[in-house]
């Protein structure tokens, strides 16, 4: 199941909810600016939207486009919402309360607040909570139906990943990540070499590089001259760039295969080196960071209000911080997930693999630290942050990272032309304003 569209439209509920704007109230000139399906959307909601919008932008530190630019927008918005969400209706979404009893909490959470404070701050700014429910609620169904429709429309083959591969592989003109065959001829200079000997030796050395230049065979010259491993004709083998010392790779970057650098000065003297073979990277070499965690879940019931849940694990915490209570222990004692009999430990774990709420608080943790009561889709956890490592991924770890970015593309134009489907299949009426 692809999370990407729950945590957007999450993410856009806090977004036109937690900014301080003053909602709109009817007034008595209100008056309806368009119907879809024969469901009327108002002056007022309009009005709402837009200076929710314009308080983003605002926000974001971005210019604001024109006045007219922002109205048919955000109409433009309303009115695909209203057709997605009369679709929802006719085809059976359903979001139970204990739902959006955990989304109330989550947005709570990213506000650094209680339900309860989050309430106050909404009827503050002319939002009461039961208009507050009622857009979560909102937000949860597009976000249920586009998982639906659209998620069923994008298909990646192995073939599509093939083709990814090659185009990213021919794209990477990194000189670090190509493999090279390098051999070299070194005039070693002695560590206490004055200038005087250090001149003559290069001088030697450039008189080595305009014989190469002009046809002598390097590894005659190698065997006579050399001061390094004359094995192999001075040959280091086919290896990665970044196993050579970072001069080297510099001095032969658009040195042609079969013709020699320009002299290279290291500590050890005076190289020449010759590009015996160069391939570009044999597989995408990527490396990532993983996380490990362990977390407490407690699910939410009708027995066990997320308020509820939040309120034990908030004590769990206390007694574990003041070192009164193992983690460990605690978590084999209280949650209720697959990992409590291994102390709620997740075991390694990749970016994109737990869900947005969850990975964006484990990901501000430091080694060792415990978050606050987390509110997601699955219930409440604590969360403990145990440590961090780069890693770099295997072929089929690589090649399903480049799977997800497929998907996430072609999910992103599935979306696109679904929403322009449910827009044009819907009854519009725009209205003008009355004199």
């Amino acid at each position: 199941m692809t999370f990407r569209l729950a945590a957007l439209a999450l993410a856009a509920a806090a977004l036109l909810l937690v900014q301080p704007v003053q909602a709109q109230k009817a007034e008595s000139a209100d008056f309806v600016v368009a119907l879809v399906n024969s469901e009327p959307i108002t002056n007022s909601e309009v009005r709402a939207a837009i200076q929710r919008v314009t308080a983003q932008i605002k926000a974001s530190g971005q210019p604001l486009p024109a006045v007219d630019e922002i109205r048919q927008g955000v109409l433009e918005r309303l009115i695909s919402d209203r057709a997605q969400l009369q679709l929802a209706t006719e085809t059976g979404v359903r979001i139970d309360d204990a739902a959006v009893d955990m989304a109330e909490q989550n947005l709570a959470r990213q506000n650094q607040m209680d339900v309860d404070g989050l309430r106050k701050r909404m009827r503050k700014d002319g939002i009461q909570p039961d208009e507050l429910r009622k857009q979560l609620r909102d937000q949860l169904t597009l976000t249920r139906l586009r998982e639906r429709e659209v998620d069923a429309r994008v298909r990646i083959s192995d073939q599509d990943v093939d083709r990814a591969l090659a185009e990213q592989q021919a794209a990477n003109t990194d000189p670090f990540a190509q493999e090279i065959n390098l051999a070299q001829l070194l005039v070693a200079v002695p560590e206490k070499a004055d200038a005087n000997l250090t001149s003559q030796l290069q001088a030697q050395a450039q008189a080595l590089l305009v014989r190469l230049r002009s046809g002598e065979d390097f590894a005659a010259l190698v065997k006579q001259y050399s001061d390094a491993d004359r094995s192999k004709a001075g040959e280091f083998g086919l290896r990665r760039a970044d196993r050579y010392p970072p001069s080297f790779v510099q001095a032969t970057q658009k040195v042609a295969v079969g013709a020699v650098s320009e002299l290279v000065r290291s500590g050890a003297g005076f190289h020449i080196l010759k590009v015996l073979e160069r391939r570009a990277p044999s597989a995408l070499a990527k490396s990532v960071q993983q996380t490990r965690a362990r977390h407490i879940l407690l699910r939410t019931s009708p027995e066990l209000s997320a308020f509820a849940a939040s309120a034990k694990l908030a004590a769990l915490r206390q007694s574990i911080v003041s070192g009164k209570t193992d983690f460990a222990a605690a978590a084999r004692d209280n949650s209720q997930d697959g990992s409590a009999a291994q102390g709620g430990d997740l075991g390694w774990a990749n970016p994109g693999m737990f869900v947005p709420e969850f990975e964006e608080v484990m990901n501000q943790l430091k080694e060792g630290e415990i978050s606050q009561p987390t509110v997601t889709r699955f219930g409440v956890h604590l969360i403990q942050l145990t440590d961090r490592r780069k890693v770099e991924l295997s072929v089929r770890e690589v090649r399903e990272q480049v799977r997800n970015q497929l998907r996430e593309a072609r999910l992103d134009e599935a979306f696109a032309s679904w929403a322009r489907d449910v827009r044009e299949r819907a009854y519009v009426e725009l209205r003008e304003p009355p004199q």
